[in-house]
């Protein structure tokens, strides 16, 4: 099986699936198109498949003339129908893996495996790449193939984790020079697939010893950061007691060529990543009797941010004899981070929603977001900015700092603005500014 494989990737002739075409899936299945790879993209929303095959891009991080070329070139198409991976040779699992009351959801997972099971033939190769618990890939992966397949992992099939690492909005670092990591079980499948990666990729590919590890390395990745956002985030909180500017404290601290990496506070984390990954860990931990103490205290930080920045707003209101019931208060940005059209788990709509709850008038603008579903309501943005629109409102409250606002005319028209982003950094006339 390892000659036969390696013969293919080596002459371009091995086929490949990436199932689920979310932000991580259509970057990859574009990767392997470019490279020379016969491309299929599964996905069971047909939206998604009408739109690759009609070369309609809808992920921020692809370009839509790559997504054209290997449409055309016939190197990549899309189906829903999964019966084509009896044709095919590697299998990339790009799906969602959400928490459910902060337990792990790997429904996706499980039902993709479903239909890979059925239709998956000899001397192939499955690569889960969304992120889990350490114990998935050799556990329900492996364990669900073998039962509902006459396959054998090894034997009929290699098997590893190679965790998606994409930061959507991020110019510098995309799918395509980021180092990957791979584990997989047995040597020869870890051989395989970092060579197959290798082709497609100009990052370097650093081979772990399990699946497990690799699991584990992705989960520590978003833990790192959660706990050291956390802890920036208590630090401002304190600064904003004793009268110091955090934003400084920390500009300052990286001055220091060693032993510091910068971190910045904010109203809260966002996206699928950071504030959910860690607790796959904790959930798994209690299996082995293990309590992740600085994870949960971590999270439970983070997520009052929120909360902190309603009773900063209501303070500010308070400065100018305004209650939050009845003011107007225009929220700057829902999306969870800077020049991207993302708002899952935006702090942003947790802040909304906290001061619609207290009786505040709330609108927002996000030059990337127009319409938002928050919690099964429909949420409808302000269309564009003047000065006289933001000066009809009795605070601006900036909760995601994009490129392309004019800061300048928010400053300059605003009665106050409090800022959770050091957005107005560069902005001279403070008088009217309060920051995180």
């Amino acid at each position: 099986m390892k000659e036969i494989l390696i013969k293919k990737i080596k002459n371009k002739e091995l086929k490949v699936a990436v199932v689920g075409l979310g932000y991580v899936g259509l970057p990859l299945a574009i990767e392997f198109a470019k490279s020379g790879y016969e491309t299929v993209g599964l996905d069971i929303i047909e939206e998604k498949v009408n739109s690759v095959n009609s070369s309609t891009n809808y992920v921020a991080d692809v370009l839509k003339n790559e997504l054209e070329e290997v449409v055309s070139s016939g190197l990549m198409r899309a189906t829903i129908d999964f019966s084509c991976i009896q044709n095919l040779d590697f299998i990339a699992i790009c799906v969602p893996t959400p928490l459910d009351h902060q337990q792990p959801d790997l429904t996706c997972v499980k039902q993709s495996l479903k239909f890979i099971s059925k239709f998956l033939k000899k001397n192939s190769i499955i690569v889960l790449e969304s992120t889990t618990y350490p114990g998935t890939t050799e556990g329900i992966v492996k364990n669900t193939i073998e039962k509902n397949s006459s396959l054998k992992c090894e034997k009929d099939f290699y098997l590893g984790f190679s965790p998606e690492r994409v930061d959507p909005g991020n110019c510098r670092f995309k799918i395509k020079n980021t180092p990957k990591i791979v584990g997989a079980v047995g040597k020869d499948a870890l051989e395989v697939i970092a060579l197959i990666y290798s082709e497609i990729l100009r990052g370097n590919v650093y081979k772990v010893s399990s699946p497990a590890a690799a699991e584990m390395e992705k989960i520590l990745e978003n833990t790192y950061r959660n706990i050291n956002i956390a802890l920036v985030n208590e630090m401002a909180v304190l600064c904003n007691k004793m009268d110091i500017n955090i934003w400084e404290v920390v500009e300052a601290a990286k001055t220091k060529p060693y032993g510091f990496q910068a971190f910045y506070p904010g109203p809260g984390l966002g996206g699928h990543c950071i504030p959910l990954d860690p607790h796959y860990l904790s959930w798994k931990a209690k299996e082995y009797g293990f309590h992740t103490s600085m994870i949960e205290a971590s999270s439970a930080i983070n997520d009052g941010m929120s909360g902190y920045c309603v009773d900063r707003i209501s303070k500010i209101l308070n400065k100018f004899y305004k209650p939050i019931n009845g003011s107007k208060i225009l929220i700057l940005g829902v999306a969870y981070k800077q020049d991207v059209a993302d708002y899952r788990e935006s702090p942003a709509l947790e802040i909304l929603e906290k001061l619609k709850n207290l009786g505040a008038l709330v609108d927002f603008y996000d030059p990337f977001i127009s319409i938002c579903v928050w919690k099964d309501q429909m949420l409808s943005g302000v269309k564009y900015m003047d000065n006289t629109i933001v000066g009809s409102y009795d605070i601006v409250v900036i909760t995601t700092a994009h490129s392309d606002v004019d800061y300048e005319m928010i400053a300059k028209n605003s009665k106050v603005i409090f800022d959770t982003r050091n957005a107005l950094k560069n902005i001279e006339y403070r008088d009217n500014i309060e920051l995180l």
